[in-house]
């Protein structure tokens, strides 16, 4: 059976990798949104996917429209989108206020709402009122938060709750004053070892996927295989089950320098700032708005 042949909610996106059933997350699904189930079932059949971060309903639409199974609308949206240093000042109100409107800009993507820092840290009772917060009112179908063994009792209590969670370990950016800045996790055998604690804790209290960020390639492997929940990789090499990237960095838009695990799939930054000299010139030399621009 071709991709032609395939019943309309099955149909792959241009560029998907079809199964004999057609069955992929990136383009597979079309008729509603993608689950935590089907990304186990991934895993089940060892198909890889990616993730990407969205914080504003116009750019989530194109992720979506271009078959993305999973967009996070991450803490990240602190140095990309309001201008702070670290993630660490992103409130609650501005999480659900962005999670918000990439639910609205999107019809397939299983979105994740990031918990930021001291949403969930206080008790396990606050993170759920903060979890609530975001599938309520922003409408997100599961959370994210960091911490592998000390976060265990937590993501327990949330996914009792009926929270899907997304655990996140290795390199906590939230942790960044403590960390003293954003090093690689799990070098060195202790560093291994708690790595992989935290992962085996974060599964067992339920958490439907795992994060692995800043960790060496062959240690996120080992994790990668040692796990029944899909594993998504940022900076942890090609064996995890799923990568992510923060979006602007991934599209160019990102001043500056980017982390050394990053791909530039296009140069945004430059198009943008391209378009606008071209229209500030238009402007100061009297050719925009023509005639064809002005009502009659």
């Amino acid at each position: 059976m071709n991709a032609s042949q395939l019943p309309p909610a099955q149909t792959p996106a241009a560029g998907a990798a079809p199964t004999s059933q057609g069955r992929t997350l990136y383009g597979g699904v079309t008729n509603r949104r993608v689950t935590v189930r089907d990304l186990a079932a991934a895993k089940r059949r060892g198909e890889r996917w990616a993730m990407l971060t969205a914080y504003d309903a116009l750019t989530a639409g194109v992720f979506d429209e271009a078959g993305i199974p999973v967009l996070l609308v991450g803490d990240s949206a602190g140095n990309c989108h309001l201008g702070y240093q670290t993630t660490v000042p992103v409130t609650m109100d501005e999480m659900v206020m962005l999670s918000a409107a990439v639910v609205r800009g999107t019809e397939r993507a299983l979105i994740v709402g990031d918990m930021p820092f001291g949403s969930y840290q206080e008790s396990p009772a606050q993170a759920l009122r903060n979890a609530a917060r975001l599938m309520k009112e922003a409408g997100v179908g599961a959370v994210k938060l960091e911490g592998g063994e000390r976060s265990a009792r937590t993501i327990e209590l949330l996914v009792e709750a009926g929270v899907p969670v997304m655990a996140h370990i290795g390199l906590t950016p939230q942790s960044v004053h403590a960390l003293g800045g954003y090093p690689v996790q799990g070098r060195g055998d202790e560093a291994a070892h708690k790595l992989q604690r935290d992962a085996k804790a974060v599964q067992q209290a339920g958490a439907f996927a795992v994060v692995l960020e800043a960790v060496p390639a062959e240690l996120a492997t080992q994790v990668t295989e040692s796990l029944s929940v899909p594993t998504v990789g940022i900076g942890a090499g090609a064996g995890c089950d799923a990568q992510v990237l923060v979006w602007t960095d991934m599209a160019g838009m990102t001043s500056g320098s980017v982390p050394s695990f990053v791909k530039q799939y296009a140069n945004l930054r430059k198009v943008l700032g391209d378009a606008a000299r071209e229209y500030a010139a238009e402007v100061l030399g009297g050719s925009f708005p023509a005639a064809e621009h002005s009502f009659k």
